[in-house]
């Protein structure tokens, strides 16, 4: 795979959640969420962000946006989220709030809920200005209200509907309003966190074929985080495979998908639900035993390693690194070729 021109690099991030506890209410142990990764986005793709439930990956988009803290003040980030602005590299990691600002126009997030990530109170013409008000200080009010009406147009709703409250409208649109209350500020990068998974399967079409549209209008950079392999097959140019605070795997779709390296990528999917019932007899289901471990006491070693069908003793002693099994294709095994 040829590299094209990064947008957004992400160096040995590290999130960890401290607990506290006893009298004085000191820190007594801390959740991994996610525990050193490193991948890059490249202008123009999408990266599909694929895991179990709780692996780290909604914590991935919200360390990149520097949003953390809003619901989780006492969060300890490490490591770098270089943000490339005509060619100069940014760590936003670290930025206070006056100083994140500049880049808040350029960094937008699609919500998992389409529901209770709008504003019941306001209406969709406010929902959809706000980032205007905050980002656009130089438009006037008959300019913002035409801009609105031209973003609810692209997401296939109308100017009409911009009185309306959330509760008038149904999931999909619901979703779409949050689509172009992203738009607003002509992003580079958009991290869509779910988006499609509380959706009807027909209207998750229409939705994953509107943000591919919009993809193509605008120049948009996506990370679609997501645990449904096949939609991510679907909308991705490259998937990354996270289990328990680190990438296991990550290439092209196609290698990801149809090629797969690592053992937990394998499992993964194996259990994708085939349509064709002669291609879903042919398919061996890989079976893993246990239970997923917590974060607060990750194994040593490879996080994985307590339900891979191939651990050896040497799992246990370091976190393995990604490896390059072929061009732009890398997987965390030193002994994926035995499985």
């Amino acid at each position: 795979m040829a590299m094209k021109k990064p947008i957004l690099e992400v160096k040995d991030l590290r999130v960890y959640y401290p607990i506290f506890g006893g009298v004085m209410l000191r820190k007594v142990a801390e959740v991994k969420a996610v525990d050193g990764i490193d991948f890059h986005l490249e202008e123009g793709e999408t990266l599909g962000l694929v895991g179990e439930s709780g692996c780290g990956k909604s914590t991935v988009g919200r360390a990149i946006l520097n949003v953390l803290w809003t619901t989780a003040p006492d969060v300890e980030i490490s490591g770098e989220v270089n943000f490339y602005r005509e060619g100069q590299p940014t760590n936003l990691v670290g930025l206070n709030r006056k100083k994140m600002k500049p880049f808040r126009r350029d960094l937008q997030m699609i919500f998992q809920d389409p529901y209770s990530s709008l504003n019941p109170r306001m209406s969709v013409g406010q929902i959809v200005s706000e980032p205007l008000l905050l980002h656009r200080k130089d438009m006037g009010k008959k300019e913002r209200i035409e801009r609105v009406a031209w973003l609810l147009d692209k997401v296939g709703l109308s100017a009409e509907q911009s009185n309306r409250y959330p509760h008038e409208f149904s999931g999909g649109q619901r979703q779409r309003i949050g689509f172009a209350r992203a738009l607003a500020t002509n992003p580079k990068v958009i991290i869509a966190d779910e988006p499609v998974s509380a959706l009807d399967v027909s209207i998750q079409a229409q939705v994953i074929n509107l943000l591919q549209d919009l993809q193509d209008e605008f120049g948009l950079t996506y990370m679609f985080i997501a645990h449904d392999l096949s939609v991510v097959e679907h909308i991705s140019d490259r998937i990354a495979v996270m289990y328990l605070g680190n990438i296991m795997e990550i290439g092209s779709a196609k290698d990801v998908y149809f090629n797969p390296s690592h053992p937990y990528s394998k499992a993964l999917l194996s259990a994708v639900p085939l349509p064709d019932p002669n291609r879903a007899n042919k398919i061996q289901r890989i079976l893993l035993e246990g239970d997923v471990p917590t974060p607060i006491a990750k194994p040593s070693g490879c996080a994985f390693r307590t339900r891979c069908p191939i651990a050896k003793a040497e799992c246990a002693q370091e976190v393995p690194k990604l490896v390059e099994v072929e061009e732009g294709h890398f997987a965390a095994c030193p002994y994926h070729e035995e499985m």
